[in-house]
């Protein structure tokens, strides 16, 4: 990959060759990744090596380019147009991601079978043609869709998603200490576990989160997903073997504009970095493909969706399946990035497995995890209780987000209460004991303040005696 990304800025002209020697000359002597070394010695700077990485792929110019058959393409076409009624060739190509030239070729091969006709036209120029489906075309529609329900974009062959996941992986990212600090400035943090969390998302690699509930595992996790910079391209569909994989999910991949919009091919689009968390909803099932058997295609699994971006697992270890099965599934893809998925015809083929994992628990990882498995996670970051000091910071924070003045007799008495009750000091106390008080405030129609008996309100409605 450090070749690869050297050769391509060369290229471009970002950097001379010399410079791409020096920088893995200090490579071999630091460490690190090219491009970290790059900006390390001054020859480009962390935003646009960002910008190069943001690679997208060219607008077809044939059928050829687009890796399908014009067969294929004539059939997705059919199954299209039957829901169309009249329709024109922009008409289509709106629909099918593909440029006009390529559906207008599809279109005069069903013309020749007799499955489209010409309706009229407004001129003599055939972007201004009407075409409707015959009823002959109407059964070869409907034959279609008996063997394949997909209706949407034009599929992305597999080997071209390789190469754009490979471009635009999670390892080649340049995060630096400006931009952790910054992301994490809204929680309470020691200067310590900043220091390890910066490292373990530059490196791109799997994480391992532990620690007592409450103390923010989970919220640190989803701030590592807005430190993720750029944004990726995924297509819309996948064909692998001759079936449909559909790759993009409205609900997990937020799209955002390119400005490279006219010559991008439609067929995929541009997001922000996939940010996929499941928690104890996970099977493994929905680490494989999954078949409808009435739509006859695929959805991708959630860590195909998840491809350069992050994959988080929350409460790992409370997961309707034994961890050891997981872990099992997912060792080799840590190790190797690769991943291996069947299709119901017994077809079996390799997928990128390019994304920062991270897994949460607030349960102790030797009743979870082996040596093995942690040999292959590059980081384990535990999440401890706040200290005093801290666990006021973050008093004091929640306090001035809800215009309460913080008052420092009534959280010394709030400590007291704590050692007196033998609790440990939670990092979400302050933020649900601030609510406790909120709530009473509302339903006593006065304005919520810090006072002793507020206090103790919200704690005897908060604490379980054990």
């Amino acid at each position: 990959m450090a070749e690869f990304l050297g050769q391509k800025l060369v290229k471009a002209n970002a950097i001379t060759e010399e410079q791409l020697n020096q920088a893995i000359e200090r490579q071999r002597y630091h460490g690190g990744r090219l491009g970290h070394n790059l900006v390390a010695l001054g020859f480009i700077k962390a935003e646009e090596l960002n910008d190069f990485l943001e690679a997208y792929p060219h607008c077809p110019k044939s059928i050829e380019q687009t890796g399908l058959d014009l067969s294929f393409i004539a059939d997705l076409v059919m199954k299209h147009i039957l829901f169309m009624g009249d329709f024109k060739l922009a008409d289509l190509s709106q629909a099918i991601k593909l440029p006009v030239s390529i559906v207008d070729a599809a279109i005069e091969v069903l013309r020749r079978e007799k499955f489209v006709e010409i309706k009229g036209a407004a001129e003599y120029a055939r972007s201004t043609y009407t075409f409707t489906i015959s009823g002959q075309g109407k059964n070869r529609a409907g034959e279609l869709l008996e063997i394949c329900r997909y209706v949407g974009p034009a599929p992305v062959p597999l080997d071209e998603y390789r190469r754009m996941v490979e471009f635009q992986t999670v390892r080649n990212i340049v995060v630096d200490e400006e931009v952790v600090k910054k992301a994490f400035s809204h929680l309470i943090l020691s200067e310590r576990l900043l220091k390890r969390l910066g490292p373990a998302i530059s490196c791109g690699r799997a994480i391992f989160v532990y620690g007592p509930s409450g103390n923010g595992k989970t919220t640190i996790a989803e701030t590592i997903g807005k430190v993720l910079p750029g944004t990726v391209y995924i297509p819309y569909a996948l064909i692998v073997g001759g079936q449909i994989i559909t790759i993009y999910d409205p609900v997990n991949h937020i799209p955002c504009n390119s400005d490279r919009s006219e010559n991008v091919d439609q067929r995929w689009m541009c997001i922000k970095r996939p940010f996929i968390m499941t928690g104890g909803e996970l099977t493994l099932r929905t680490l494989d493909l999954d078949f409808n058997n009435i739509s006859k295609f695929y959805e991708a699994s959630l860590q195909l969706k998840a491809n350069n971006g992050l994959f988080i697992v929350d409460d790992f270890g409370r997961q309707q399946m034994e961890p050891q099965h997981l872990l099992n599934r997912w060792i080799v893809p840590l190790e190797r990035y690769t991943d291996f998925m069947t299709l119901h015809t017994g077809m079996k083929f390799d997928v990128p497995f390019d994304q920062l994992v991270i897994f949460a628990t607030n349960l102790e990882p030797k009743n979870l995890v082996d040596e093995a498995f942690l040999r292959r996670i590059r980081y384990k970051i535990k999440i401890d209780h706040p200290t005093e000091d801290e666990y006021e910071a973050i008093f004091k924070k929640i306090c001035a987000s809800n215009s309460i003045e913080f008052k420092k007799n009534v959280f010394n008495h709030l400590i007291e209460n704590y050692r007196t009750m033998g609790v440990k000091l939670n990092a979400c106390h302050p933020r649900d004991l601030i609510e406790h008080i909120i709530d009473a405030a509302h339903y006593y129609n006065h304005t919520p303040e810090m006072t002793s008996e507020s206090i103790v309100n919200a704690w005897e409605n908060y604490f379980v005696e054990m």
